[in-house]
């Protein structure tokens, strides 16, 4: 079978794996850092099976990471707070 391949790279990532408990849930995630995300990372919710590329200005912009983790505003504060602190 022919194809259309629009990319095949390899690329080294730095991946860190963090697990903390927030006051509603506890959060485990993986976040890598790649130059193939323009400064951003991306962050996998391992609970969820959700995950998104995530920078400064999406953790600021209100209802994204509850749109893309799936979750209630109440269950985003720890989160938001600890990407906050990550990306800055």
């Amino acid at each position: 079978m022919e194809r259309f391949f629009l990319y095949d790279d390899v690329e080294d990532t730095k991946t860190r794996f963090v697990s903390f408990a927030g006051k509603t849930q506890r959060y485990d995630l993986a976040i890598l850092q790649s130059g193939r995300f323009f400064g951003k990372v991306l962050v996998l919710d391992i609970q969820f099976g959700r995950f998104a590329i995530i920078g400064p200005d999406d953790v600021e912009e209100p209802g994204y990471l509850e749109h893309v983790y799936n979750r209630s505003e109440e269950e985003t504060v720890d989160l938001r707070a600890y990407l906050t602190e990550l990306l800055s």
